[in-house]
């Protein structure tokens, strides 16, 4: 398993979404956003899941956007207000309508139930990069090689720092939201023993 072996985008909405995600996230979250989409792609090749590189990337460049300041809701849940912004990215972009619709369903998943990956592979594989990127679920089934490899291109940089309390200012504002649900269950202990963020 190569990090370079992974199909990686190249389309003008591919290069636009990078631009949108740098100008607007930390560099730990943009770096978090990255290597989610490195993990579901690299799960996706080696569990041969047919999937659309294009739209599992940007939705995972956006997946965390509604944690953003300037994107942040008061009235729904961070991935729901991503889910708006990616909507608007993709109609400017000049996906189709069904395109757009299935960006922001895949962004709004990765913290809904488990979806079956015949179902909705981009939105299976996101939900399961971000687990593991946040607490380690899963991170064990890449190879230790592959692990610093991806690593080493995109740093963590302090993230579970980050997402932390960016999580925990989402659950004191919105406590019924998916943020709150997820500080209520022990998010921060489970974070504290993901292997991403243990000395190697």
């Amino acid at each position: 398993m190569s990090l370079d072996a992974l199909p990686m985008p190249d389309s003008e909405a591919a290069a636009a979404a990078l631009d949108v995600a740098t100008a607007y996230q930390s560099p730990a979250l943009l770096n978090h956003t990255l290597r989610a989409y490195v993990w579901a792609a690299a799960r996706g090749v080696a569990e041969n899941v047919p999937f659309d590189p294009e739209l599992l990337y940007v939705a995972a460049l956006f997946h965390d956007l509604g944690l953003v300041p300037v994107f942040d809701s008061h009235t729904v849940a961070f991935e729901e207000a991503g889910g708006h912004v990616a909507r608007v990215f993709a109609a400017g972009a000049g996906w189709a309508p069904e395109r757009r619709e299935r960006l922001a369903e895949v962004i709004v998943r990765h913290m809904g139930p488990p979806v079956e990956v015949t179902v909705d592979p981009e939105g299976h594989l996101l939900a399961r990069a971000t687990a593991t990127e946040i607490v380690g679920l899963g991170a064990e089934d890449f190879p230790r090689g592959f692990r610093a490899e991806v690593l080493g291109r995109y740093p963590r940089l302090g993230l579970a720092e980050e997402f932390l309390a960016c999580f925990e200012a989402q659950a004191a504002r919105k406590p019924g939201s998916s943020a709150g649900a997820a500080v209520r269950s022990a998010l921060a202990a489970r974070m504290s023993t993901n292997i991403l963020d243990l000395p190697s």
